[in-house]
């Protein structure tokens, strides 16, 4: 249910209330915290504690109490350290429970990475620490809407870590990673390869490492089968992508170059994707919104988009 003092429990007890979340969907969270958050909103949602996934009942929204936290507790848009570490525990076992096979997948609601730090310092977002949960190196963000799908090189790092994981073997693996997580729903995905610098590094003139290091890359990807082009500039590579439908997926370097046009285009449809794991993943594309947290503001479509798109890939 993401962070207690943001907007996720709002979301998930409206989001049931709007018929988004049926008896096949499990809450991880605190069960008198929505109980709280549905008398604050005004809805009439029943709720339901289970001890265990494959124990759920009809007509109510079925809940995974950890009992960390108490309604008392919490106060909507405040900073908390007690909901920040409760957060993390909530993927914790979600995720363990997926890799046990005892739910489909993981859908997460947002946390605040500062709130969460307050008890783990190493914290860097869901994405990584899911991803070590699962024993897992090579992974990547993928951001989706209906019309394209985006990865990354990096993510959750300083733009300077950013531009020094720019690197051959990285690169690859991303494409790869790409490429494996289209192909059941895309006969050969057509991939664009975004540059580094300034217009792709318009030959060496802004930099090196667009002609070093990614075109190289982008040809080996090619010479062994995968449809794969580039490197792009990122000023046009998604009009092209969007509009004129020339790719199916583009790789950026860093985070922004991929996430600011991609929640420009498809803020309330992004699901965000962590490709690249033995257990299947997707979230809201938006964070905790501590400003609107808890009054009824928070639009509940992106967390339907993200359940959607988790069945999609559990079949």
């Amino acid at each position: 249910m993401g962070d207690a003092s943001g907007v996720g429990p709002e979301i998930a007890v409206r989001g049931f209330a709007e018929g988004l979340l049926g008896n096949d969907v499990l809450v991880y969270g605190d069960t008198s915290v929505l109980m709280r958050a549905a008398d604050v909103l005004g809805l009439g949602v029943s709720i339901h504690s289970i001890d265990r996934p494959g124990v759920a009942v009809e007509g109510v929204l079925n809940v995974r109490d950890l009992r960390l936290l108490g309604a008392e507790q919490v106060t909507p848009g405040v900073l908390s350290r007690e909901a920040g570490a409760a957060a993390l525990a909530y993927v914790d076992r979600a995720t363990r429970d997926a890799l046990a096979g005892k739910v489909a997948g993981v859908v997460t609601l947002p946390m605040n990475k500062e709130a969460t730090r307050m008890s783990r310092p190493d914290f860097q977002g869901h994405t990584e620490f899911i991803a070590r949960l699962c024993g897992v190196r090579d992974f990547a963000m993928m951001l989706t809407v209906p019309e394209l799908a985006v990865t990354h090189v990096s993510a959750h790092v300083s733009l300077r870590e950013a531009i020094e994981r720019v690197e051959p073997v990285r690169i690859r693996k991303v494409i790869d990673l790409t490429h494996d997580a289209l192909s059941p729903f895309i006969e050969s995905p057509r991939i664009a390869v975004c540059g580094l610098n300034p217009h792709a590094g318009e030959h060496g003139l802004f930099g090196a490492e667009d002609e070093e290091i990614i075109r190289p890359t982008i040809k080996r990807a090619a010479a062994d089968g995968l449809e794969v082009s580039g490197p792009h500039p990122a000023d046009t590579v998604f009009r092209q992508a969007i509009h004129l439908d020339r790719y199916d997926a583009v790789v950026c370097m860093y985070h922004d170059q991929g996430h600011a046009p991609m929640k420009l285009y498809g803020f309330e449809r992004g699901v965000n994707v962590t490709i690249g794991l033995p257990i299947i993943r997707t979230s809201v594309d938006h964070g905790t919104a501590f400003d609107i947290a808890w009054q009824g503001k928070a639009f509940t479509d992106s967390l339907g988009h993200a359940l959607d798109y988790a069945w999609k890939l559990a079949g």
